[in-house]
Order: C-alpha cells, then structure tokens, then sequence
C-alpha cells in the first residue's frame, strides 16, 4: 500500500500543499498505533463546528467506516476503503450523487479522509494469491488515527464549553427571575426609588441579547444583571435599614433625617460659596470593592470616554486605562490624584471613576479635588461606584426612551 506516499487527486481535482502536509502527517503513524474507529466518530461528531462540517458529511463519514472491516483503525489491517459511490449512497441513507461528492470533499479539506485515486479515477483494490489486499485505490482513514489524539482535545473542548455556556444560562435566567420579581414586589409595596428608570434597565439588558446568543452574549448580559440585582438589593436594604433607625430614633425621642441613596449630584463637592460657606453633606457609607464593573455597563453609563481610546474606540479594559490617562490630563489631574486613586480602589476602578467625572464634568468645580475626594472616602470604606454608575445609567436610559 501507499500510505507513506503523497499521492494527488485525479482528474480536475487541484492539489494543495496543505494537502500534502496532509499525507506527510498521516504517514508518519507511530508503528503499533491503534483506535477504536467508533470513537473517533463520536468524537468528529461532537467537533464538527470546530471542523466546519456539516451532519451530512458526518452521515457521509459514517458510512466510509462502515466498509472498514475492523473495529480498530490500525496500519496492520490496512487503511482504504474503497466503496463505489453507490455504496456509500445507500449506507449514508440515500443521500444523493451531488451531495455525496461535496460532503467528500468537505471531509478531504477537513483533514479527515485522503484520496487514494487510481490511474482512471475509480476505486479498487489489487490482491494476491491468497487474497490479500496488496494495494487499495479510494478513501484513506490515517489521518482519523493520525489526529485521534487532537480530535479527543477539540470533542472535549466543545463539551466544556457546552458545559459552560449551560451554567451561564441557568444563572441568567435566576438572575432575571430575581430582578423581575425584586421590580414587582418594590413597585406592589411601594418601597421608594425610581423603578421605571430600574425596569428600563432591566429590559435593556434584555433586548441586547440576539435570539441566538452566543456563550459570550450571555455572559455579557448576566454581569450587567448580577449589578443590577446588586443595585437593586442595596437599595432595598439601604430602606429598611433607614426605617428601622427611624423606628429606633422615634422610641428614643430622636429625630434622624431619612436619607435616600445618594446620587451623583449628591455625592459631588461643590465649593464654599456654593454651598453658602458650610461645607457639603458626608455622603452615606456604603461598601466599596476594588472589583471592576463589567466594561459593557461602564461604558454605556460613560459614554464620553470612548472617543478618548485609541482609534475612538474602547473593546477591553487596558485600552480604558489608557483613554483615562488621557482624560486625566485634559481634567488638569494631576498624576499624583490619579496614582493614589488607583492604589487605592484599583486601577480598572479609578480609570471608571475618571470617566464617570468626564460624563459630569460641566457640574464638578474641581476634578482633582473630587477624585482625592473619592479616594479618601473609598479608602475609609465610604464610597462605591455602583450608585454613580447606576445615576449615569438612569441618564442615558431615560434619554434613549424619551428620543424613542
């Protein structure tokens, strides 16, 4: 047989030197190497998008198997098969003349199957005296034991990757049972907050998702509802919590202001005479976390910033970053502010605290003070992004439905 041989199709079919690196791999079979010819099927199977073939091609692959006669793939037993096109009709349930040559080419460009062609183009084999098949003209299955190794790899891969976009789905759908039904029960209780501009954001989120999403469209839309279930929570806790102090101040004959949760309006400094020559009102403590927000929410909720990135574009967080170094100067920041705003609150954070000052740039005196504002009080534990992003967001959301 000529399997350590390159050999070229016959006929019109071209030839290309990935079909010869093709053959050369197939013929360099470790002596010995044996597969169970069934399971690397299955694995092909589960790795035909990664492959580019189609069910059909692997209907077409089935049947070429089924005219080996061993259950293991091995040199030993020989490695082409050489049924007529008929034969592989009928075995890949009836599947027509047209189709069958497209899906065994399909299968020859994948790196699965070799031409074995003879002088006239037709499939046989030459045999001895006693029998033996001394040489065979029409499919070769080496490279299926050549690759068995790297088939095994993709299947697997293909399967974690099911695996994974499965638990991604199973928490997007809790997440959004949770948000929905958080929405209802504050709006049916009448807990304060602006929950249209909420529900907005929730069927925003929504709508972005295709109607066949991707792994990473759904992990997309459930960072940006993990925070919206966050926000939402705060603000609910943050309300009883203040009614309880309420309840307790009343039985002590005190009288505590309720706060709401603070906006970005609310949490920026103004000057001294601004404020009439007393000094603004301490935000509320919240908890902070130098965990970044998805980039996808950051970005919506400051849009500004984009046009600072490199090329008037912003895809991951470095190029943020680097956009926020460029604001930083333009806000006249001076390089310590932004030094120890990153220290302290990380730097995917502080470059997200620079683009929401960006977005509010025309309200804020000064946005060096502001930010050395930000990070002492993120630094006590006083200050977290959330609200201001989820005030900005509120913004556009509600701009975007107002222009509808």
């Amino acid at each position: 047989m000529q399997i350590g041989n390159v050999t070229t199709p016959f006929g019109r079919r071209p030839m290309s030197l990935a079909l010869v690196k093709g053959q050369r791999d197939a013929a360099q079979i470790k002596a010995g190497k044996t597969a169970e010819k069934w399971k690397v099927f299955r694995d092909v199977c589960e790795a035909r998008a990664l492959l580019g073939l189609q069910d059909r091609a692997l209907a077409v692959l089935d049947a070429l198997l089924s005219f080996y006669p061993e259950s293991q793939l091995s040199e030993e037993f020989g490695m082409v098969v050489f049924p007529s096109n008929a034969q592989l009709s009928v075995r890949a349930h009836g599947i027509t003349g047209t189709t069958l040559r497209r899906q065994l080419a399909a299968l020859v460009d994948a790196g699965l199957v070799h031409r074995r062609d003879s002088p006239n183009g037709k499939r046989y084999a030459h045999r001895g005296r006693e029998g033996e098949i001394e040489q065979a003209f029409g499919f070769s299955l080496a490279p299926l034991l050549a690759r068995v190794e790297e088939l095994a790899q993709l299947a697997q891969q293909v399967a974690e990757e099911r695996r994974l976009f499965k638990r991604a789905r199973e928490a997007l759908t809790i997440c959004r049972r949770d948000v929905r039904k958080l929405i209802t029960a504050a709006v049916e209780e009448g807990a304060d907050g602006d929950w249209e501009a909420i529900e907005a954001m929730y069927i925003a989120a929504l709508a972005k998702l295709p109607r066949n999403p991707r792994h990473d469209d759904v992990v997309s839309a459930l960072d940006e509802m993990t925070l919206l279930r966050e926000e939402v929570v705060n603000l609910l806790e943050t309300q009883q919590n203040t009614e309880n102090t309420d309840g307790n101040g009343s039985r002590n004959g005190c009288h505590i202001q309720n706060s709401k949760p603070e906006s970005i309006n609310e949490s920026e400094p103004r000057s001294e005479k601004e404020q009439g020559g007393r000094l603004a009102e301490e935000p509320k403590p919240m908890a902070e976390t130098r965990e970044p927000f998805p980039l996808s929410m950051v970005l919506r909720a400051c849009p500004e910033i984009v046009m600072y990135g490199p090329g008037g574009a912003i895809t991951h967080w470095r190029e943020l970053m680097t956009a926020a170094v460029v604001v930083r100067s333009s806000l006249g920041v001076s390089p310590s502010a932004y030094q120890d705003a990153c220290d302290v609150m990380g730097p995917e954070n502080a470059a997200t605290a620079l683009a929401c000052i960006l977005e509010r740039a025309g309200h804020i005196n000064s946005a060096g003070g502001y930010l050395r504002d930000l990070t002492r009080k993120a630094a006590r534990g006083e200050f977290g992004l959330g609200p201001m992003l989820m005030a900005l967001l509120k913004v556009h959301v509600g701009g975007d439905r107002k222009s509808a």
